[in-house]
């Protein structure tokens, strides 16, 4: 069985297909050749080890799955799609607590919010007031970099 370290299949799969879109967008490194050059069966064992020095090469850092700093630029990333209207602010707390609980100091009142969605028919805010301040926070995340 391949190893994971947090990645499915797919993931892998989809890290080789963005080392190619990157060198068609004109980024170009040793490491990100080899690495758009994997078949799917050899993404499976060798994106772990591949895409670190792909990263580095371009001056990029490489974040452990399960880092704080791997966490924190997963939630950044989310951010910015809630900002890019692929997520509803709803679906980024509701994703941000699902994987970090109240634990990630970073997303911390994100998960709030989320909790505050849950209980609006007993609170005296509205959906509009918490998605205003989930979009401030997705900002607040965004600009992080």
């Amino acid at each position: 069985m391949p190893p994971s370290g947090g990645w499915g299949t797919r993931g892998r799969a989809n890290v080789v297909s963005a080392a190619c879109d990157a060198l068609v967008a004109g980024l170009d490194s040793p490491g990100l050749r080899i690495l758009a050059a994997c078949t799917r069966a050899e993404a499976d064992y060798d994106v772990h080890a591949l895409l670190p020095e792909a990263l580095e090469e371009l001056g990029l850092t490489f974040y452990p799955v399960a880092s704080e700093g791997g966490q924190e630029a997963a939630a950044r990333a989310l951010a910015r799609r809630v900002l890019a209207g692929e997520l509803t602010p709803r679906e980024f707390t509701f994703r941000i607590h699902q994987r970090h609980g109240h634990e990630l100091a970073l997303t911390e009142r994100l998960a709030a919010l989320d909790d505050e969605y849950d209980t609006l028919e007993y609170g005296d805010r509205t959906a509009a007031q918490v998605d205003a301040e989930v979009t401030a926070e997705a900002r607040r995340l965004a600009a992080h970099l």
